[in-house]
């Protein structure tokens, strides 16, 4: 690789980083306010769970779409479009809170829609650059992810520690992000495709992908790692609030530490997943993150509670952007099985809120998010299907 090229790869993977860590932004901006959002709205567990749900309905609309769009425009065009869409939805959320749940969802769902598109398309050149580079540096754009979702989180518990208003704390966040987005995008290089058959129509198409076992397989494990993210990120700071008595600030706080769990996770993973390989990696993470969720519902104060809620962050770590990263291990087919295994994964955003929200008005929210170890036995059970393909 010549000295331009590889100039050229470094600026392409600082445009990557950037994309990943601002949409984490966006995400913990509107996550650490829920609480507030929750409280205006008058609205029980469940009822929160069936509002979040917007979100994931959302996403899954956009979801069987991303990987045809991303073929035919690419991550750059698509990126920063939704970089776009994103911020506006969320500003509308922003603001429509104070009008009723009604233009609250109908921002969520137009929020989910530009998330999930703009996370496969993200994830598609994090493939690329991830090839070019010649070694696993997928989970470090994660971890890129993780960074600006702490950030995020930091920010809104200053914001509620000072009394700033939802309203003005979230758009600001998002121009913040629709800037840097649409500006980062521009380093992103071209795509790989696959190049066309005989018949001048590209083979392996998304339909193919959803009959391969092996994508449908690491599918299902990106859905059982989705859901223990994902309940981490809506549910933590309502659990310390609710169950565990605490001020609105410090269970935000928990939500902060649980990201930043996850950050150190997905920075460090590549050493360890180049050192041994996916399987006994992610084995290890599913049972510490299983650990770190027991102690979190079972801990009789919130310091034991905080202790669980780190374990629980570095055990979900690396599962999801590695399973992208064994998604797009046939370069030709990456944006197809990315699109795919992306669609299975945020099934879990779509049926977690309002199980977990429907478990919480009948038991407490910590006792719902029981359902989600169910899940993390599964993944341990499906770590082969990741194999890198050369193992």
């Amino acid at each position: 690789m010549s000295t331009v090229e590889t100039a050229d790869l470094r600026a392409t993977t600082r445009s990557v980083y950037v994309t990943f860590i601002f949409l984490g932004v966006a995400m913990a901006s509107f996550a650490a306010r829920i609480p507030q959002i929750r409280d205006e709205l008058g609205l029980t567990p469940s009822e929160l769970g069936l509002v979040l749900l917007a979100i994931a309905a959302g996403s899954i609309t956009s979801l069987p779409l991303a990987g045809h769009l991303v073929h035919r425009f690419g991550s750059r065009a698509m990126v920063g479009t939704m970089a776009v869409v994103l911020g506006a939805a969320l500003a509308a959320t922003a603001v429509g809170y104070k009008f009723g749940v009604a233009p609250v969802v109908v921002a969520l769902y137009v929020y989910g829609f530009a998330t999930g598109a703009w996370d496969v398309a993200m994830n598609v050149q994090a493939a690329v650059v991830e090839r070019r580079l010649g070694r696993s540096i997928m989970s470090r754009f994660h971890a890129g992810y993780s960074v600006g979702t702490v950030a995020g989180a930091l920010a809104g518990a200053g914001a509620v520690k000072a009394g700033l208003p939802v309203t003005q704390h979230v758009v600001i966040a998002c121009v913040l992000v629709t800037v840097a987005v649409v500006l980062a995008v521009r380093g992103f290089v071209a795509d790989e495709t696959e190049p066309e058959n005989e018949t001048g129509k590209s083979g392996g198409g998304a339909l193919a992908a959803w009959k391969e076992p092996r994508t449908l397989l690491i599918g299902l494990f990106v859905l059982a790692f989705a859901l223990t993210e994902g309940a981490g990120i809506d549910w933590i700071s309502i659990a310390l609030i609710d169950d565990q008595g605490t001020e609105a600030f410090t269970g935000t706080l928990g939500f902060a530490l649980f990201l930043a769990a996850m950050t150190v996770g997905r920075w460090f993973g590549p050493n360890l997943l180049d050192r041994y390989g996916r399987v006994p990696v992610l084995r290890l993470l599913a049972v510490t993150g299983l650990a770190g969720l027991l102690i979190f519902v079972f801990g009789p104060n919130p310091a034991i509670a905080f202790v669980g809620a780190l374990l629980w962050g570095l055990g979900a770590s690396l599962g999801f952007p590695v399973g992208m990263s064994a998604a797009a291990d046939e370069p030709a087919k990456a944006s197809a099985r990315v699109g795919v295994v992306a669609s299975i994964g945020y099934c879990a955003f779509l049926g977690g809120p309002p199980l977990i929200g429907f478990l919480g008005d009948h038991f407490t929210v910590s006792r719902g998010l029981l359902a989600v170890a169910m899940l993390l036995v599964l993944s341990i059970v499906l770590t082969p299907a990741l194999r890198e393909p050369s193992r």
